[in-house]
């Protein structure tokens, strides 16, 4: 035989009892021989016990009362055909009646005791259980309801009853013996007294019911019929992510359910652990789907851990000083004295030096606890030997569970690194022997943050999410996103990693999405349900919605940004940035900001700073963490100034080619803010940096292009007159280097920790000799690359290469 419980949902309406209905007939029909137990329906016992409340107030409860009785009676209308229904009708109204009794007495006596609640929360299975017998009845004759109360006897601990197992393992047997060819539908969550009061078995108390009878008669498989599929990885309202476990083993189960798991109670268990009955845990509403076994064993595994569970509001004690170290039972004169006032410690931690302990208590019992430590150990508090205990608040336990982690070396540090990465702070931690459970103390405000964080770090065969919040969509802001979105199932499948734009921000219009914002309309999102955008509020917003693995890219050139990013590295936010300001302004300001990413363990990519989409910055910090020694640099890092003068040849004028570089979109409005030189000293100055070097941007020798009238014209046409004029001078640069027989470059080159930039004349030998179009190119001397220098060349500007750049970036930040 089997035993099936099915909870509140399951009975909670007309389609859901349909379920349970085919459900049974199914095992029935197949000669399992089911017995089943059913809760009350979903909101009739907080119903029943708000009625029982306000009774004891003098207050209204009719209506309740009308309500429930309702709800019952619409069931039995549409279940149960019309010639079958009075007899049911009959039997509720008299449960209905008996009810209202005993909920007038309470009113007439102004108390509600321990008892009379129980009795009263009692009608809640009486009702489901008598109703559900009846519409199986129509399809099975044997069908027979059992009032759980007659066999299942306990104390009288009114709320918490603890079962008599002698007693009631006669007379579940002689029920079962009395009963052979019936199918029996069990109240759940009730019992009974020596003297036949009704008690209630506690939280989980239909599932302790199940496992009861399953135990006494020797079931083959106790199933637990909820509204899930089985026991998941993790909480599924907070972890998205969240699958269902095959098989877990007892103490897994245990575990996972006494730090927050609600699917089952660990008493439930008990019973089922002595005989080694299996339990699964199966959805009412999928019964086609597996669920999940949980069984003596834990059966093979592919992950290290079984799942993540939590207790999302917890209170932590210290408790320090002097007088614990070395005082031979200190810890158990108080753990004792909580254990006699029904104060549940949740998790306890003590250091080695003896001289404090930490340990977690229900928010409730908080208060409670640290007025019985202060009345206990009066005499050391008064002799200083102790500090007064300290309560802290607003925090929350996390929980890893598997009984596999004992044979994987770094699982503390897997999970310690994936919360630290996150800048998730443990205020306390604690570990057994056996090494089942690994559980972490940790701020309430980020459990969620913290849940998805380490279920990514455990279970890696999933796909890893980045939360993107990206600022600026200009030129590469679009084209970031629509690589982003071309991409999408390329690096779901290939590098197991699914990239959401959670925000976005231009000057006119910011909007947020922690689900990700749809790429292949993000434009008229934003648009149309965009909110005003101010930056301060973005990154206020995106710090706010606290997500594990989250990046903020700044596609802007504008200064205001840079200003926030030692805040968002603080707040333990990656940054991904083309703009240039930030890493070529002061020094302190450059090295600030990379301690502080190092120092909260994010990352700082801008290979595009550089050269765009070549990896130009990866290169040398490759070269330098090899230990490879650099002793040179050679650049041309400007793709607008290597266009200018790989097309100065032949008839063409330097003024035609400048304004045919415009014309192409090359140079920025003003032509001077590219032949400046500036934007390439940026660069340069960088890679200096980037290289070890202290240097700020006064030390770069900075060569003009351009004669001293053009770049004080006071306009741009102005310019252009002033280029004209100069035409002479250009003309005998070039005229200079094809009698050399070489070409004009504008170069930067770092050596001996000095930064340069000017324009040369390099012949056929030099690497930079070939260069054609708008490329970059950069030559690394070092010592292992001494007689051929190491070269890195190609298009060194467009929206679609440095949307490229910042693509790369961001993908590291998830490898």
């Amino acid at each position: 035989m089997k035993v099936l419980k099915f909870g509140g949902t399951s009975v909670g309406s007309v389609e859901s009892i349909k379920a349970v209905l085919d459900i049974v007939k199914g095992s029935y029909d197949a000669g399992e021989k089911p017995l089943v137990v059913l809760s009350a329906m979903s909101g009739v016992t907080n119903l029943l016990t708000a009625m029982a409340e306000h009774a004891a107030e003098k207050k209204e409860f009719e209506s309740d009362l009308k309500l429930l009785e309702e709800r019952h009676f619409d069931v039995v209308r549409k279940l149960i055909a019309v010639k079958f229904q009075n007899p049911v009708f009959t039997k509720l109204k008299l449960l209905i009646n008996e009810l209202d009794e005993i909920l007038q007495g309470v009113a007439a006596l102004k108390e509600l005791s321990h008892q009379s609640r129980d009795l009263i929360v009692s009608f809640g299975e009486r009702f489901s259980n008598y109703m559900v017998s009846k519409i199986m009845e129509q399809y099975i004759a044997e069908s027979t309801f059992i009032d759980a109360s007659h066999y299942i006897k306990t104390d009288s601990n009114f709320g918490h009853a603890q079962v008599n197992e002698g007693l009631t393992n006669q007379l579940v047997q002689a029920l079962a013996h009395t009963h052979v060819d019936k199918l029996l539908f069990v109240t759940g969550f009730i019992g009974s007294n020596e003297k036949g009061r009704v008690t209630t078995l506690g939280r989980g108390g239909s599932d302790y019911t199940a496992a009861i009878f399953g135990s006494i008669l020797n079931a083959s498989t106790i199933e637990i019929w909820t509204d899930v599929n089985g026991m998941l990885t993790a909480d599924p309202k907070i972890v998205k992510k969240a699958f269902s476990l095959p098989v877990l083993s007892y103490t897994e189960a245990m575990e996972l359910s006494y730090f927050g798991a609600k699917v089952i109670y660990p008493p439930t268990m008990i019973p089922a652990f002595l005989k080694k009955i299996p339990i699964v845990i199966r959805n009412t509403f999928e019964p086609e789907f597996g669920g999940t076994v949980i069984q003596f064993d834990s059966g093979k595994s592919d992950y290290p851990i079984k799942g993540i569970s939590s207790i999302s509001d917890i209170s932590v004690i210290n408790l320090s000083g002097s007088g614990m170290i070395g005082k031979s039972g200190f810890s158990g004169r108080l753990f004792t004295l909580l254990a006699r006032e029904q104060i549940n410690v949740v998790l306890i931690t003590q250091s080695s030096s003896e001289h404090s302990i930490t340990f977690a208590v229900h928010p409730n019992d908080a208060q409670k606890a640290v007025v019985l430590i202060r009345d206990e150990f009066e005499l050391e508090l008064e002799a200083n030997k102790l500090d007064l205990p300290e309560i802290e608040e607003n925090l929350s336990v996390l929980a890893v569970v598997g009984e596999n982690m004992k044979r994987t070396p770094g699982m503390s540090g897997r999970l310690f690194y994936a919360l630290g990465r996150n800048g998730i702070n443990v205020r306390a931690i604690a570990q057994g022997s056996s090494e089942f459970n690994i559980s972490v103390i940790i701020k309430k405000d980020n459990l969620a943050k913290a849940l998805n964080a380490v279920h990514d770090a455990f279970f890696a065969e999933l796909k890893k999410t980045l939360y993107v919040f990206n600022l600026g969509t200009g030129n590469i802001g679009a084209t970031l996103f629509k690589q982003l979105h071309e991409q999408h199932d390329f690096l779901l499948e290939s590098n197991d990693l699914e990239i959401k734009v959670a925000g976005v921000s231009n000057s006119r219009k910011m909007l947020f999405d922690v689900d990700g914002i749809d790429l292949a309309t993000w434009k008229d999102t934003l648009e149309s349900e965009g909110e005003i955008s101010d930056l301060s509020t973005f990154i206020e917003r995106m710090k706010e919605m606290d997500l594990p693995n989250c990046v903020f890219i700044d596609n802007t050139a504008s200064k205001l940004p840079s200003t926030y990013y030692e805040e968002i590295f603080k707040a333990n936010i990656s940054i991904v940035t083309c703009n240039k300001i930030a890493n070529s302004g002061d020094y302190a300001q450059y090295k600030l900001l990379h301690d502080t990413a190092r120092r909260h363990g994010v990352d700082f990519f801008y290979e595009t700073n550089v050269g765009a989409g070549l990896p130009i910055v990866r290169v040398l910090k490759d070269l330098m963490l090899s230990g490879d020694r650099l002793l040179k640099i050679e650049a041309i890092l400007s793709g607008t100034i290597s266009y200018i003068f790989n097309n100065f040849t032949g008839d063409a004028s330097f003024y035609d080619v400048v304004k045919k570089a415009q014309e192409l979109g090359y140079t920025e409005p003003d032509p001077r803010d590219d032949l400046g030189g500036v934007d390439f000293m940026r660069k340069m100055l960088i890679l200096a940096r980037d290289a070890g070097n202290v240097i700020e941007p006064s030390d770069v020798d900075l060569g003009n292009i351009l004669p001293e009238a053009c770049l004080k014209a006071t306009s741009v046409d102005d310019f252009y007159a002033e280029l004209l004029k100069a035409e002479q001078y250009f003309n005998d640069l070039k005229n200079q280097a094809l009698q050399e027989n070489k070409v004009i470059r504008y170069i930067g080159k770092l050596e001996n920790g000095k930064v340069s930039i000017s324009m040369q004349m390099v012949g056929e030998t030099h690497p930079f000799y070939a260069l054609s179009g708008s490329d970059n190119i950069i030559s690394f001397t070092t010592e292992r690359y001494k007689e051929r220098p190491l070269v890195v060349k190609g298009p060194g500007a467009g929206a679609e290469v440095t949307a490229a750049g910042v693509f790369a970036d961001l993908v590291n930040v998830g490898a």
